[in-house]
């Protein structure tokens, strides 16, 4: 992109076929043979049309922009000492002070000072967060009635569509960047290691202070709270579901943290041996591997031990830890799972009581 910031250059395209060259260049070209002009392409014809969709969707992103824009704040991090530790975005989900935010933004934070659009400041804290999705509420102390944002249904996008990223990149206050939605249900590794599920993937440029801030649709909603990039690569950026933020954000108001269940495991992700799935009759051609058993663990009291395989939860078959951990949600604390396990070469049941993972 060394001759204009948006890569682009004059060029010229040519289809070649048996019976004629059509070029697109800084004028129109008539194929050769053609008797009737009116059938040639000319891009002066369709001048107008271009212009009209590129005010249609220059309109779309600033109607979103002034819709949104005013519920995105800058988060400056302050970790006990007399400077700023660190600074990301955040977005306001309710008028008395609710903000969404990245889990890592606010990691360790002792206060957190909230600036919004028209410049004024408050102090909050953390009300809670989730690193295994990489979210965290802050809550604004101060008496304030404030612009809010609305999540929308995640479910609902299809790629191609309008993707707009409202932040604070390098201290740069609400920077908006604006792409499509490349690919939906990717899995993105958080910080702690655990698999965020159903995340955006957007080309959407992001960058450093982006964290936290939201990925917004072109009704103006909120479908996704920016969180990583891919070093090195223009274009891949990631969001996690407005879906997974409305259910963490439920947690967190209510409990101050994300309930899950516990088994009390170490696992990993094996191959099944073949001859045994086989004859087993098991469609999945992976399973969960125990590693290691915690003594008194629910686990260890339902009789699992290292080297079994997991093969399903309540029903549900698993092909690897990551399903594993997926499936130990809220709904199963205090209750009795069965899981299915392939011991040495047997199928077996075996009924653990989860408890809540501390």
């Amino acid at each position: 992109m060394d001759e204009n910031i948006l890569g682009l250059r004059d060029f010229s395209l040519s289809f070649m076929d048996d019976a004629a060259e059509v070029a697109y260049g800084a004028h129109a070209y008539f194929p050769s043979g053609t008797d009737d002009p009116g059938e040639a392409y000319s891009r002066q014809d369709h001048a107008g049309d271009d212009t009209a969709l590129l005010d249609a969707y220059s309109k779309a992103v600033t109607k979103v922009v002034e819709q949104v824009g005013p519920s995105v704040v800058r988060l400056d991090i302050r970790h006990g000492g007399r400077g700023r530790a660190g600074s990301g975005s955040g977005v306001i989900l309710s008028p008395d002070g609710l903000v969404l935010t990245n889990s890592h933004v606010v990691q360790g934070a002792k206060r957190v000072d909230v600036t919004v659009l028209d410049g004024r400041s408050f102090s909050g804290r953390v009300l809670g967060d989730d690193p295994d999705t990489d979210l965290a509420l802050v809550r604004i102390d101060e008496d304030a009635t404030l612009p809010a944002a609305k999540l929308g249904n995640s479910k609902k996008l299809k790629p191609g569509e309008i993707a707009i990223a409202i932040g604070n990149p390098f201290g740069f206050d609400a920077s908006v960047t604006a792409g499509v939605i490349s690919a939906l249900g990717r899995s993105l590794r958080s910080k702690n290691g655990r698999l965020i599920e159903d995340v955006i993937q957007t080309d959407a440029a992001l960058n450093p202070g982006n964290s936290g801030g939201p990925l917004v649709s072109s009704q103006g909603e909120v479908i996704g709270i920016n969180t990583a990039i891919i070093s090195g690569a223009q274009g891949i950026c990631f969001a996690v579901a407005s879906n997974t933020a409305s259910f963490v954000l439920g947690e967190l108001v209510a409990h101050g943290r994300v309930r899950r269940a516990y088994l009390g495991i170490g696992a990993g992700t094996i191959p099944l041996p073949r001859r045994i799935a086989l004859r087993l009759g098991l469609a999945q051609r992976m399973g969960a591997v125990v590693s290691a058993v915690e003594a008194g663990s629910p686990a260890d009291h339902a009789g699992l031990l290292t080297g079994d395989i997991l093969l399903a939860v309540d029903g549900i078959p698993i092909t690897g830890a990551d399903d594993l951990v997926r499936l130990l949600d809220a709904e199963k604390i205090d209750r009795t799972i069965p899981f299915d396990v392939l011991r040495r070469s047997d199928r077996r049941r075996f009924w653990a009581a989860l408890r809540e993972r501390n």
